[in-house]
């Protein structure tokens, strides 16, 4: 059994001279035709999250429409798409290029379960020895008995930093069973994600879990109002920007989830649990932060 623990790992601190280059450089990896929302959603969560540089890759048949509604301060890549809109397993060599320049890797929100797409995102897996946060169809990729493949990237690449946030269906797809199995032994689950993938599992929903094998933390911060389209996508871009400040990946998730839900509980104060969206949640994020500055550095109000 994994250990409890309850202690939360400190907010990364920026040295006086930093700039952008020494903040992390996150690429997220996501969108597809319809699915234009889920890249700027992530983009959102790690601009909010403190990285320095975000670039968005999508496959090129949305560029222009996640182009007009991402952020001012995000860098946009259209990459070859294949004939319903998602990506294409030929936009691997460009994909593979920016995921050089990248610190950390995000990648699912939006992406479909198109064939090649399923594909593209095995090969990254397989193939880019950089940390990745798989989220939403990154995860599908590897589902109905296909986590075999994951297994045998992670001994590829001993050591790299693998964060996997599932909810209990997309759990119940990647283990087995059903999303009801997964929610009456959700710690287990967990366990098991994490030794059979060699990563840091984080299992969605009220209580979220965090697990790494040996240690196993449950987070306290969050609401109903949450249960809402995207509010995992600005999840994943934020324990991404956290890995990219330097935070392991225990760490960057267990904070991630906090943060995620103090947010979520500030934008639930100023609007109900019944209106706040995602969006809403990720402008909440630096309120979420100072107010964890304060607790951790002892700040003044």
């Amino acid at each position: 059994m994994a250990e409890n623990v309850t202690a939360l790992p400190r907010l990364p601190m920026r040295a006086p001279d930093a700039n952008k280059g020494d903040c992390g450089r996150v690429l997220i990896v996501a969108g597809s035709r319809g699915m234009t929302g889920a890249p700027c959603l992530a983009a959102r969560g790690a601009c909010r999250g403190g990285a320095g540089l975000v670039r968005v890759a999508v496959p090129e048949t949305v560029y222009g429409i996640v182009a007009s509604k991402v952020l001012d301060e995000c860098l946009v890549e259209g990459l070859k798409r294949d004939s319903a809109g998602s990506f294409s397993r030929i936009a691997f060599p460009a994909l593979k290029t920016l995921c050089e320049w990248a610190d950390v890797v995000v990648m699912g929100p939006g992406m479909s379960q198109a064939k090649q797409t399923v594909e593209l995102v095995r090969r990254v897996v397989e193939e880019v020895d950089k940390p990745l946060v798989l989220d939403a169809d990154g995860l599908n990729a590897f589902a109905g008995g296909a986590l075999k493949l994951l297994q045998a990237a992670q001994r590829k690449w001993p050591g790299r930093m693998l964060v996997m946030t599932p909810h209990p269906g997309e759990m119940a797809r990647l283990l087995g069973g059903s999303p009801r199995d997964i929610q009456a032994d959700r710690a287990g689950a967990a366990l098991k994600l994490t030794l059979d993938a060699s990563a840091v599992a984080v299992l969605k929903g009220a209580g979220t879990l965090v697990c790494d094998g040996r240690r196993m933390y449950r987070n306290t911060t969050g609401n109903a109002g949450m249960a809402s389209g995207g509010t995992g996508d600005v999840l994943s871009g934020l324990i991404g920007a956290l890995i990219g400040q330097g935070l392991g990946a225990f760490d960057a998730a267990c904070l991630g989830v906090y943060l995620h839900g103090a947010a979520g509980d500030l934008a639930s104060k100023r609007l109900g649990m019944w209106s706040m969206l995602a969006g809403d949640l990720a402008e909440e994020l630096p309120n979420a932060f100072l107010d964890c500055a304060k607790r951790q550095f002892a700040l003044p109000p």
